[in-house]
């Protein structure tokens, strides 16, 4: 079994956007739930995420818009900062534990203290622009982890692989250009977000798919796109950007993939980040919205980080 950490933070329950949003404190207690139910928490390396600094924050941020969501984090009530995305008064602090949850992972992982990480986080993090929260989003969290990795990390090069159905225009729009850094994601095409117009760089991998795609669709993306793009680009790290939207329950898509195709996925850059990367990876929460299909997706990505 691979010695895996879990980080999680009490402020990511007290963040909440309103009665009926789906991005919701239940995400994480039927995750927890499950873990416990299936005698996988008591082997994780469980750690409370630190929050995150500005400056931190600032290496994928511009600072302007770090201020911004200091200064719109509400007292009291709910403020939008998107048309879809709120902040309630422990919302600040939950973005900060949450940008932290991805660095203190990275720590750990190039630590050695423990082989990969997950980091059970709200809020989400990768439609977070350089400039622009939006899609249930405020600070990009897998990104500040990439740019530790890269700074304070020592590391040259990091991929960051995204299989939230979703396209993560937020990371997208942070990495484009940065040779450091290749950024490949696979989603639901057409669909939330827009694509920005033009051809991306190219270290940015898009594997668009049709809704009502299957398991079999998306392993053919991994194993025709990902893998040989990884191959080349040769990381030194995998952080994934883990949404489980894309199962056949979730009520905000369309894809058709079940527990076993996230298991597979999982597996199989769990074995590229072994050949390739000494084995360090980070993976973080995205999307997944029906609490028993997020539960179970997540309990197998775990299972399969640890090697069970």
């Amino acid at each position: 079994m691979r010695q895996t950490a879990y980080l999680t933070h009490p402020s990511f329950l007290l963040h909440d956007m309103g009665d009926g949003h789906p991005e919701c404190p239940a995400r994480l207690h039927a995750i927890d739930d499950q873990l416990i139910a299936q005698r996988i928490a008591d082997f994780l390396y469980t750690v409370d995420a630190p929050r995150a600094t500005t400056e931190q924050l600032e290496r994928v941020h511009d600072s302007d818009y770090v201020k911004f969501i200091f200064q719109r984090a509400p007292q009291s009530g709910m403020v939008h900062v998107d048309h879809e995305t709120l902040m309630n008064p422990h919302s600040l602090d939950a973005a900060l534990h949450a940008a932290g949850a991805s660095i203190a992972a990275v720590d750990l992982v190039l630590s050695g203290k423990v082989m990969n990480a997950f980091c059970a986080v709200r809020p989400p993090g990768h439609h977070a622009e350089r400039d622009r929260a939006m899609g249930f989003c405020l600070f990009n969290n897998v990104a500040v982890g990439a740019g530790h990795a890269l700074t304070d990390g020592g590391l040259e090069r990091v991929a960051v692989l995204d299989f939230d159905v979703h396209h993560g225009n937020g990371s997208e729009h942070i990495f484009q250009g940065n040779d450091q850094v290749l950024y490949c994601s696979i989603y639901q095409h057409p669909f939330y977000p827009p694509l920005a117009p033009g051809m991306p760089a190219a270290n940015i991998v898009r594997c668009p798919l049709p809704a009502g795609s299957d398991g079999e669709a998306y392993r053919r993306a991994i194993l025709d796109v990902w893998i040989p793009q990884l191959q080349q680009f040769r990381p030194q790290m995998l952080l994934l950007s883990a949404g489980f939207d894309a199962h056949y329950l979730d009520p905000l898509a369309d894809m058709r993939l079940t527990e076993n195709d996230f298991e597979w996925i999982t597996r199989t850059l769990v074995e590229f980040a072994s050949e390739y990367c000494n084995g360090r990876l980070v993976s973080t929460l995205e999307g997944g919205y029906d609490l028993g299909a997020l539960a179970r997706s997540v309990c197998v990505h775990v299972k399969s980080l640890m090697g069970i």
